[in-house]
């Protein structure tokens, strides 16, 4: 873990407000890949210093903001003046703890549960029982109720303010009036009773409504807890990007000696140390020496890439086992990873329209309600029978309870939480609602193809053997000399050797060449495993096969020869398989009118001989993390609804900026925490099953909705009492409460429908 007292470059301009932001000028460099095999692909960083924007660079500190509205910014915590949700930072930090909101709201609900409960219970059937005289138990839930309404529900009290103050109304204005009034209302009753008629005595006492109150309280932190979980997951992405930085760097001095360093005081022009196994500290280029860089972490391509003098490495990636010598070029906020953490942070603070919507519903929810609870007070204040102003606090209460927002609030999380459920049962994880609502209007799927079409893991291909030579003799020689080599080729062809039962001989003599091949003896014959330019450094001659090399690399195969005493016995094609599942879940996809393009960071011919297997119109070799964002910008800008695919960090900022995210659950970590679902058994298939379970619960949603707003058209004005000129009826604010909760009830009801979806 990074600590601050030591942090990255990253850390300390973030912490100083300097980070850049997700665009900038790119400055393209192409090194070229090289394999145990040839054609190897492509892997294109863009390495250009992204340039800070001016609230960053002028802020000091972290700023934070609000999740629902990215618009409020300020240098310190608190509440949004909108909506009253908690800020959060712009960016975490990796040695921050819990959520303080997360602790507080579940500590209060947990200590006020029993509370809570004892108070329903007696209000429900302890007058039945007899347990107290009516007049004690009023007393009872009037002192076991203030703990519940103005401790744990303190903190609404003071978002209901806020809301007055900043001319905001929304939820937390009808929460702290109805939970204010339902309390206050009953003190009232419990401690001076003379003050209601005769008509509101009900079971020997004056009707009170504590357990209204205190339900309410306990249901809204319930809700609270459930959705600052949710919340917190949103910036494991980051977290997990920060983590992949090395702590400290080895620098060499200009007298030839060494000394590690905290990589927040590592400097442009450095010249640096990698040892094997080490994490590469920061971006630059090769001065000395020869190792392979194992860029999965960024790339998700599961082969190392050989590195020689001049060309470039990234931060954070993985040196193999060669030692290095490398010049540092970027450092702090320029460096890939950076940039990357830069670009998920922005994409996750986007929000979904459907959210805007409720909140509009709620401000014009919350203004009609209180218009009609004003209404009802004067109206029989004025006009009512005597005793006409208690008529009018009874039935304004009844409006503020029967119109409580339990139902609308209860609306969308229930269907959400009960649609992520049955999905976790089908291999499918929704990260939050947004993606639910998002999914099912996705129209364009772009994919990766490593780990995403294909399993992510190098294999046998084929074997051609040359006159004179077996199959089984060219692979137990090529497998013999490479089971000496760690490289994922030469593991696939061991791999195969072994799975065909062939006795491996020891290799004498092993010597590796970085980028080209290996050679050495097995059992008195001289051996080499490689590519073209190992033969042609042997003088073997590979001209008449090829043909059937270049066909095969046209089949997205890497190719091998391999040379027995100095003549060309053969070559083997190893390949990243297609997933069984891939065809058929392309398939499905097409069949559901979804356009699906493949973007990838192997090069051209390999990106076109897969999407020619798999019947794929349009793919993009060579992109970078940053190329895969920028398609997902060019497809929006077209008013495309785009999902994006890929299981490695080099598809994190893809993945946010996409309206869904979607990782395999056998990719990165980082992956899966920068998308919006992930896909647990890496089946595409499940893409489909998830977007018909999207629409299944967004008109589930919208049928939650709907009736919580029907509801709400009928009770209220009931509970206003214009029955009462017809028939004599009022609705009394118990009856509200048992309708408020009834209405609950119905909800959620419907929502577990969504279990059999």
């Amino acid at each position: 873990m990074l600590k601050r007292t030591q942090g990255t470059d990253l850390e300390r301009d973030r912490h100083a407000g300097h980070v850049g932001c997700t665009h900038g000028d790119r400055h393209a460099h192409s090194p070229q890949a090289h394999s145990h095999g040839e054609h190897a692909p492509h892997h294109d960083h863009g390495h250009g210093a992204v340039p800070a924007t001016p609230d960053a660079a002028t802020a000091p500190g972290t700023m934070y903001t609000c999740p629902m509205h990215p618009q409020i910014r300020q240098p310190q915590p608190g509440n949004c003046p909108i909506c009253g949700m908690a800020l959060e930072p712009e960016l975490p930090s990796l040695d921050e703890g819990p959520n303080p909101e997360l602790v507080d709201f579940t500590r209060r609900f947990w200590l006020t549960l029993p509370l809570t409960a004892i108070v329903t219970v007696l209000a429900m059937v302890g007058h039945r029982l007899q347990w107290f005289a009516p007049a004690t138990q009023s007393w009872i839930e009037l002192a076991l109720a203030a703990p519940v309404v103005w401790w744990a529900g303190w903190p609404f009290f003071v978002r209901w303010r806020q809301s007055l103050v900043n001319r905001s109304p929304n939820m937390w204005t009808l929460i702290g009036t109805g939970v204010g009034i339902a309390y206050v209302y009953s003190a009232v009753a419990t401690i001076a009773p003379q003050l209601f008629p005769a008509s509101f005595v009900e079971h020997g006492r004056i009707a009170v409504y504590f357990e209204a109150a205190v339900v309410i309280v306990s249901l809204t932190l319930l809700g609270q807890v459930l959705e600052l979980r949710a919340r917190s997951a949103t910036t494991a992405a980051i977290k997990a990007l920060l983590g992949l930085a090395p702590k400290t760097a080895r620098r060499l001095r200009d007298d030839g000696t060494e000394e590690d360093i905290p990589l927040a005081h590592v400097h442009v022009g450095d010249r640096l140390r990698v040892r094997p196994g080490e994490k590469v500290p920061v971006d630059g280029v090769v001065l000395d020496g020869r190792s392979s860089i194992d860029e999965s972490m960024l790339t998700g391509e599961p082969i190392p890439v050989e590195k020689q003098p001049g060309e470039r490495v990234i931060g954070a990636t993985i040196n193999g086992t060669g030692s290095l010598i490398m010049r540092a070029e970027k450092v702090g906020a320029e460096t890939v990873l950076a940039q990357i953490v830069q670009m998920v942070a922005a994409a996750q603070r986007s929000r979904a329209p459907l959210q805007r919507m409720a909140d509009a519903v709620s401000y014009w929810f919350v203004l009609a309600v209180g218009a009609i609870a004003l209404a009802t007070f004067f109206a029989w204040g004025l006009f009512g029978p005597e005793p006409s102003w208690v008529y009018g606090t009874i039935n304004a209460l009844a409006v503020l309870i029967i119109a409580c927002p339990c139902a609308l609030g209860l609306a969308t999380p229930m269907s959400v939480m009960v649609a992520t459920g049955r999905a976790a049962t089908s291999g499918v994880l929704f990260k939050d609602a947004e993606a639910i609502e998002h999914l099912r209007r996705i129209d364009t799927l772009i994919v990766d193809k490593t780990g995403t079409l294909t399993l992510g893991k190098p294999a046998f291909r084929s074997l051609i053997a040359t006159p004179g030579y077996g199959e089984n003799d060219v692979l137990r020689a090529a497998a013999s000399l490479d089971a000496g080599s760690e490289h994922p080729l030469a593991e696939a062809i061991v791999a195969e050797a072994r799975r065909r039962g062939l006795s491996l001989a020891a290799a004498q003599d092993f010597e590796s060449s970085t980028g080209i091949g290996v050679r050495g003896r097995v059992a008195d014959a001289t051996v080499a495993v490689g590519n073209t330019v190992l033969m042609k450094e042997l003088g073997v001659d590979v001209a008449h096969l090829a043909g059937e090399a270049d066909h095969l690399r046209g089949q997205a195969a890497s190719v091998v020869f391999v040379a027995i005493d100095g003549r060309l016995a053969g070559l083997i094609a190893v390949a990243d398989p297609v997933k069984e599942s891939t065809p058929d879940a392309l398939r499905v996809l097409k069949q559901a009118g979804i356009r699906v393009v493949m973007a990838t960071g192997d090069g051209l011919a390999t990106a076109r001989a897969v999407a020619q297997q798999l019947g794929i119109d349009e793919y993009h070799g060579e992109v970078r993390p940053q190329d895969k964002a920028d398609l997902v910008a060019k497809f929006k800008r077209e008013g495309r609804r785009v999902a994006m695919a890929g299981d490695g960090i080099n598809d994190a900022p893809a993945l946010a900026a996409a309206d869904v995210g979607i990782a395999m659950g056998s990719g990165t970590d980082v992956a899966m925490a920068a998308s919006h679902v992930t896909l647990v058994k890496g089946d595409l298939r499940g893409i489909a099953r998830a977007r018909e379970l999207s629409q299944a619960t967004v008109a589930n949603m919208k049928q939650n909705l709907a009736f919580a707003l029907v509801y709400n058209a009928l009770g209220v004005p009931i509970a206003a009492g214009v029955l009462y000129p017809f028939f004599g009826l009022l609705l009394s604010p118990l009856i509200a409460a048992l309708a408020m909760s009834l209405s609950s009830v119905s909800v959620v009801g419907n929502a577990l429908r969504l279990r059999n979806a």
